[in-house]
């Protein structure tokens, strides 16, 4: 490299190294190496080494996996502080690494930092998992991690949220999705939301079952329609199910079918 590069093109360079480096999957030693001693990005004019959050954010984008172990075992939540945003320069506010975890549906290190999450109290937690996304510009920008899943149909994704505390919101994107979803989309989109209705407790009617509820009610069946009308509790597959749901899809898996919600049969 030359050494009279300009400051944009020299952290251009250093930091697509360090990013070529996580995509090419190098073992965590060297990869640690490169971020605090040799590639650098730029702060207020001012060299910096690549902050353990950022470098979290690389391996979520490339999924390496053993990298993530390393950033969350060593610094723990620390690493998981939203980086300074790249676009206004701004400290980053929000779970931004839920969200991209999300977005790339990368289940392991999600499950990772959702451990991770345990080292803090409980309002620090549940404050971090229903935070919305950064910065305005940014694609995700307010919305929780919950509810990108259901605009996703992440529906794994969601239900590793929902079993850690994750507040149960997007009911009526969760609607939505279900009907605008193609063939190939449909279960999923089916099984987020049968997943929120398994964590609500006293969902508000939704408005799009009021201005079509005989749709509704041959989509949902009269007795989850009537539920989320306020017109009637819960049913009771619902309610005998969600003490099976917090540890996870395989114990409902394994009952028979006629004890199944109908998209996990």
């Amino acid at each position: 490299i030359p050494l009279d590069f300009s400051k944009q093109e020299g952290e251009k360079r250093t930091a697509f190294a360090f990013y070529c480096a996580v995509r090419e999957r190098l073992p965590a030693w060297l990869l640690e190496d490169m971020r605090t001693m040799e590639v650098f990005c730029w702060d207020d004019g001012q060299p910096r080494a690549f902050l353990p959050s950022e470098a979290l954010l690389y391996t979520l984008v490339h999924d390496h996996q053993d990298y993530a172990r390393h950033l969350l075992s060593r610094y723990s939540v620390s690493a998981l502080r939203a980086p300074r945003c790249s676009f206004c320069c701004r400290v980053g506010s929000g779970a931004q690494h839920l969200n991209v975890a999300v977005r790339y549906n990368r289940l392991v290190i999600l499950d990772m930092i959702l451990e991770t999450l345990k080292d803090c109290s409980q309002d620090e937690r549940q404050q971090y998992l229903d935070s919305c996304g950064g910065c305005t510009h940014v694609a995700d920008a307010g919305k929780t991690a919950v509810q990108l899943a259901v605009e996703l149909s992440q529906d794994n994704c969601l239900l590793l949220l929902l079993a850690q505390g994750a507040r149960p919101a997007g009911l009526d994107a969760a609607l939505q999705r279900l009907v605008s979803s193609d063939a190939s989309e449909r279960q999923q989109a089916q099984r987020c939301l049968d997943l929120l209705l398994l964590f609500l407790s006293n969902p508000s009617p939704p408005r799009c079952l009021q201005d079509e509820p005989q749709r509704w009610q041959s989509l949902l069946g009269n007795e989850v329609f009537t539920w989320l009308c306020g017109l009637a509790p819960p049913p009771l597959l619902f309610q005998a199910l969600r003490c099976l749901v917090q540890s996870g899809l395989d114990p409902i898996s394994s009952l028979p079918n006629f004890l199944q919600l109908h998209s996990w049969q």
